[in-house]
């Protein structure tokens, strides 16, 4: 017999149902659950929802998580009801009023933005932490979290309307808060440095730390949760690479390209690759040979004996990593993240004259604005333009 793995529907499902229900019903909070439960096993939800995790990765479905109890708390703040599927195009509208306010103009009028009595409900639920008008990234993320609830129940939402889209683009100019970094400071040449001087201990947890942040930054700056999902099977031998790119009988290089599968902005079958060259390799050599690492993860936990557990590290162990390595090279952690690895590489890539696409192709981002930002950035600081009357 087979068992139910969610609650039983209250009404019999309608034909086309089957298809757009998926593991993520059983991972939203709320009660809101689609049917199927008289279908599905408690084993077929578990592979469904191991195979949207990685499809989708843990750090995105956190966030759809955590935005679908949001809009729920602020729908039940604002309008007294809960939230209604399809969402109305006026309920859109009034989130944005919400969220994306003028501070200025909130001095002269109490009433305008969201209203005391819906933010007191929500910092009472926890749900609401910070001051003032929200960032226009996380409102923007919400939204898209909303068009993806609405899509996953087959629903349409007035996402597209001509109406939200402008509202959309005039509340984002209007708004004056600025946008925050993932990583206040970036992780430069000279920071990663010091953080590389406190992995000479000789112990295992440093040849693997060492390796990770070389790795990590030479790859193009990897993201945290690509570095946690590196397995030896990703990685490729190339042939060693002369020192001086014009002296062909310069010093050997050694090699390595790293195939990277799924990442954020691409998927498996693209077939991208990255490529490593010289201390990086070195480094990451030493590491596998002293751990026996000849499969699957590349970079593991250690316990407090020296153990190499078979399982990877998590995406927050590797920030964790970054900011105890920063916080032993006298360096304030609260500034750092993994992310610094991300900009300080492009940062670095600027400052060395290195065109924009070919470090790119190294980082492996698709946004020429994004990745332009770090170049013009060291590009102003080193440029004569803000030293005029130096």
């Amino acid at each position: 017999m087979r068992k139910s793995a969610l609650p039983l529907p209250e009404k019999p499902l309608e034909a086309g149902t089957v298809p757009r229900l998926d593991a993520l019903a059983s991972i939203l909070p709320g009660e809101r659950r689609e049917g199927l439960a008289t279908q599905l096993t408690d084993e077929d939800v578990a592979t469904l929802k191991h195979l949207v995790e990685i499809g989708m990765g843990a750090n995105t479905l956190r966030a759809l998580a955590s935005d679908c109890a949001y809009l729920e708390a602020w729908a039940q703040a604002a309008t007294g009801s809960p939230l209604p599927w399809p969402v109305p195009e006026a309920l859109v509208l009034k989130f944005l009023a919400h969220h994306l306010w003028d501070p200025i103009r909130r001095e002269i009028d109490p009433e305008h933005g969201m209203p005391e009595g819906v933010s007191a409900a929500l910092r009472a639920s926890g749900q609401l932490r910070v001051e003032g008008p929200h960032a226009p990234a996380t409102v923007e993320r919400r939204l898209a979290s909303w068009r993806t609830l609405h899509r996953w129940r087959g629903l349409e939402g007035p996402f597209t309307s001509p109406t939200l889209r402008s509202a959309w683009r005039l509340a984002v100019r209007a708004n004056p808060r600025p946008r925050q970094r993932k990583s206040a400071k970036a992780v430069t040449k000279d920071v990663l440095t010091e953080l590389l001087k406190t992995c000479h201990g000789g112990r295992l947890v440093d040849l693997r730390d060492r390796a990770l942040l070389l790795v990590a930054f030479a790859s193009g700056g990897r993201r945290r949760s690509e570095v946690a999902g590196l397995r030896v099977e990703q990685l490729h031998e190339e042939a060693p690479v002369p020192a001086d790119p014009l002296d062909p009988m310069s010093p050997r290089l050694p090699c390595l390209s790293i195939q990277l599968g799924r990442t954020k902005t691409s998927d498996a079958d693209e077939d991208a690759r990255v490529l490593l060259v010289g201390s990086p390799v070195e480094a990451l050599r030493a590491w596998m040979k002293v751990a026996a690492i000849t499969k699957g993860a590349l970079f593991r936990p250690i316990d407090c004996w020296d153990n190499v557990a078979p399982c990877a590290l998590t995406p927050q162990a590797v920030n964790q990593i970054l900011k105890q390595r920063c916080a032993k090279a006298g360096l304030d952690p609260r500034l750092f993240s993994a992310h610094g690895l991300r900009s300080g590489y492009l940062t670095e890539a600027g400052r060395a004259g290195v065109s924009l696409p070919e470090a790119m192709q190294q980082s492996q981002h698709r946004s020429i604005q994004q990745a332009a930002r770090y170049y013009n950035d060291a590009e102003r600081r080193l440029g004569k333009a803000a030293r005029i009357l130096e």
